[in-house]
């Protein structure tokens, strides 16, 4: 099991700016935010495709709290592996890595949404759908 996860180095930057523009919370929230978001796009990330490891740093314990089981869980369903897989770290730096990209590329082409609104309209369009 992985005890840190590590965004790319482009991604240090990125988190840092949606931290501040979102006004959400923290870098480590932003981050929640991210892996659940590029897991809402039901793609399959290759493990191949991960990207360096030179950006944030974040001990498991405080990106996901007292969520962790949740949040591995979610992972671990996406993938149909087990929580204990050697993989599931790998996995989930994908997806912090992919979401940070889709939250910044989706917010800079909407500069005048703030973390609330953007949230807001997610959860509507999602809930429509359904």
């Amino acid at each position: 099991m992985f005890t840190h996860i590590r965004t790319s180095k482009e991604n240090r930057d990125v988190v840092a700016q949606l931290t501040r523009k979102l006004n959400l919370g923290t870098e480590n929230i932003i981050s929640r935010i991210a892996l659940t978001y590029s897991l809402s796009q039901d793609k399959k990330l290759n493990i191949k495709d991960i990207q360096n490891s030179s950006g944030k740093e974040y001990s498991r314990s405080v990106l996901f709290g007292d969520y962790l089981d949740y949040y591995l869980g979610m992972v671990a369903l996406h993938y149909d592996i087990h929580i204990s897989d050697k993989d599931l770290g790998k996995y989930v730096k994908l997806h912090i890595d992919d979401g940070l990209q889709l939250l910044n590329n989706e917010i800079n082409s909407n500069s005048n949404i703030d973390g609330f609104d953007f949230l807001v309209e997610k959860i509507e369009k999602t809930i429509i759908s359904i």
